[in-house]
Parts: C-alpha cells; structure tokens; sequence
C-alpha cells in the first residue's frame, strides 16, 4: 500500500486472509497491536495478530505488509515470526480499543469507540492510527439511533492512557459477528479476564451458550462465575446437555445445587442424570437429546428433524427409533436409522421398516477406551446408548470422545500442518 494511499477503517481488517508472496494462505488477522505515544500523536501500528492454521497465534510485524486490497492482507512471507504475546506497552485494537468510551478535548463530551482508521505514512511501511469514529454518549453498534457519529483526528480525543472500568463489546462482537463458535471462543480466550467478561456479558444467550462450549475448561469457570445466577442457569440450559453437565461437574456442590434449582424442572432432571454417571464411561460422554422417532414415523419426518439447523453433523447422521415416551429414557429401543438410508428410501416408507439392528448400542457404564474402540471399529460418528431395560439413555457423538481423549488443554495445543518444523511455519 504506497504512501498517499486512502486510510483503512479496522472493522474491514477483523478475519480476513493474510496471503504470502506465493499467493497461499498463512492466516486470518485476528487483532492489530498498537503502541501510544507521547503529545496527543497518533499512535503507531507495530503489527498484525495473525492466527495461522490449528490456531497459533503470531505476531506479525506492520513493516511486512505489503498491501492491503479486496478483502486480503498481501505480505513478504511468515518466516522468524514470534508467538505473539502482548507486551505491557502495547494495546490490542480489536480487544482493548473498540466499544472504548472516551472524551472529546474540545467540549469534554463522551463518546464512544464505534472504529479507527490506519494509514501508511512513509515508503518505509510505517502505518499509524489516525482518525477515531465515534458516537456521542454510550450507545454502542447496535444502538444506531441514540446519538450522533463524526469522524474526529486522534489528537481531538482523550481517555485512551486511563483505567477503563465499564468498556462495552458491541462493537467487537459486530466486528466478529461471523466467526463460528469456535472461532470467537479463541478470541475471547485471548483477551484479558476483565474484557473477556464484558464481552461474554454482551453476547445473547444461545451464542455466549455455543461459545462456551468450545473455551478451556478455566474460562468456563470464570466466565460462569461472573454472570449472575439466573442468567448462569439460562446459559447451562442452553447448553448442550453433556457440556452443561461437564461444566457443571467442575463447580462446588452448593453452586451446583444453586444452579440446578433455578433451571426448568425437565433440564435440572438431564443434568443431574448427566452427573450421576462417572465423567469417561458412555453415560457421562452422552447428551440426552438424540434425534428419537416412534417406528410409525416416516423417512420424510425423520429428514425433516434431520434438517434441524441447531444440531451438530454428528447428531444429524442418524436417528433412534423407539417405543413412547419420545423423550430420554425412551421406551424401548428398536434400532438405529443411519442418514444415507434415509437418502435412499422413499419419504413415505416408515422408519421402523429400515431399522439397523445388527449395531448393538453402548451401555452406560462402557468405558472411555470401550468407547473409542467402537466407534473406531463400526467407522460410526454418533452411537446409542442404553441401559439394562432397553431404554435409550441418549447419545455419544465422536467429538465428544475425542474431547476427552485429547490432552485436557488441547484447546490452547498448537497444531502443526505438514511442512512445519521447529514451531516454525
């Protein structure tokens, strides 16, 4: 981007690809990194946070840049890039700068941080942070119409230097609003306990519900423990019902009491069937809402719950035929219906005529090992799981046991692609 080029506003830089000389794909920016300076002057941008495959985040230096076009940050290569960790000097854009409320010098109005824009100032590739847009008062992205927008220099604003005690995530979010769950939880694990809180506080509940799933078992913790109650059992049910019950199972039995008495009778009833079980045998793995049909069903029924939105892949591969009642324990299990069947059976045939039989389903107490070895041997994504009587229990899906055969901090492993060596990319 040569010198005199137009500016650059932030929100256009969140999540786009960062390319080597070679046109291939290194990575996705995740964040800007800035370093203040001295008499109100804009202040310098030392480089990009950029994640790479298998979320390793680096840093990556502004002077490497060399173009930024249609969506896509060109650069000069990745190699002698260090892990990024944030120095004491340095702010992050995205975590620490948006949704910011600060003053205007002029009238010593508050405003509230809603982007910045970036410019190159020399043929050196120095860039620097040079105009805010701002909202008056302390509404944020998504409250458009409460108070005015301009665009204001950096010079014409104070606050940045001081202790934010209330900063918002409006913008943030909308700034991230398309990341998948995991995705999103990877940011928000990289920002600072206060900020992950204000943004976790900001997200609805089926979004804060889906990103916790996906987040180190500490910032769960922690997360949880900063909403207050009510919302915290709203968040658990929202939940996927294993992952409720995990989290759940980590707190002090009076919070988890707590928490189980303020959410709806038939959920508490799921979580405590869920902590009854030991955590790595098939009861503790499974969720207890499987897809279940009665045998008079039709193939058009089960692809119409099949077509659910909200369910994983996993869940979605099959379904469980049984006898009423519908919901776990059922009645009696007769036998699983695989997708592909249903694919290649006409809407009208009912599914209790297509049942596969031949899969004897897991019981409860099956261990984590037992576990894997079935699904490894049938090739399966999803297994039923059912108790002496012949009820079905719920559920085990195969990311669920790779959760648990993983390392416990894999969230946060750095995984290598082919090619790299020596933590190198």
């Amino acid at each position: 981007m040569a010198s005199g080029a137009p500016r650059v506003f932030v929100s256009h830089l969140a999540d786009i690809a960062v390319f080597d000389p070679n046109g291939d794909q290194v990575g996705r920016v995740r964040d800007l990194v800035a370093q203040f300076r001295v008499d109100r002057r804009p202040p310098r941008l030392l480089g990009l946070v950029v994640e790479l495959s298998g979320r390793r985040r680096v840093f990556f230096p502004i002077t490497r840049v060399t173009g930024i076009q249609a969506g896509q940050v060109l650069t000069t290569g990745v190699l002698n890039v260090r892990r990024f960790e944030q120095r004491p000097t340095e702010r992050l854009v995205f975590g620490e700068m948006l949704d910011r409320r600060i003053r205007l010098v002029e009238t010593d109005e508050e405003v509230t941080v809603l982007d910045l824009s970036v410019r190159q100032i020399s043929s050196r590739r120095e860039w620097e942070i040079d105009r805010l847009f701002v909202r008056k008062g302390k509404g944020g992205a998504f409250r458009r119409s409460r108070g005015e927008t301009l665009t204001v220099e950096w010079s014409a604003v104070s606050g940045f230097s001081l202790d934010e005690q209330g900063q918002g995530a409006e913008t943030l979010l909308a700034t991230f609003e398309q990341l998948r769950a995991a995705d999103l939880a990877n940011v928000l694990h990289h920002l600072s306990a206060k900020r992950r809180s204000e943004v976790a506080a900001a997200l609805d509940d089926d979004r804060l519900a889906d990103v916790l799933e996906e987040l180190p078992e500490d910032d769960q913790i922690e997360i949880l423990g900063k909403l207050k109650e009510e919302r915290a059992a709203d968040i658990l049910e929202a939940m996927d019902p294993d992952d409720a019950a995990d989290l759940l199972s980590e707190l002090p039995e009076n919070d988890q009491e707590r928490l189980l008495g303020l959410m709806r009778p038939d959920d508490a009833a799921d979580m405590r069937r869920l902590l009854a079980y030991e955590e790595s045998t098939a009861g503790g793995l499974m969720t207890t809402e499987p897809i279940v049909l009665r045998p008079d069903a039709t193939v058009a029924d089960a692809l119409a719950r099949v077509r659910n939105p909200d369910l994983s892949p996993a869940l979605a591969a099959q379904v469980y035929v049984c006898r009423p009642p519908d919901e776990t324990p059922t009645g009696k299990y007769l036998g699983t219906v695989h997708f592909q069947r249903l694919l290649r059976d006409p809407p009208y045939s009912l599914v209790g005529s297509i049942l596969d039989t031949d899969l004897q389903p897991l019981t409860p107490g099956d261990s984590l090992p037992a576990v894997a070895g079935f699904f490894a041997t049938y090739d399966m994504v999803a297994a039923p799981v059912v108790d002496d009587g012949g009820s079905l229990l719920g559920a085990v899906t195969v990311d669920d046991v790779l959760d648990h055969l993983l390392p416990e901090d894999w969230r946060e492993t750095e995984f290598h692609q082919p090619g790299e060596a020596n933590g190198e990319p």
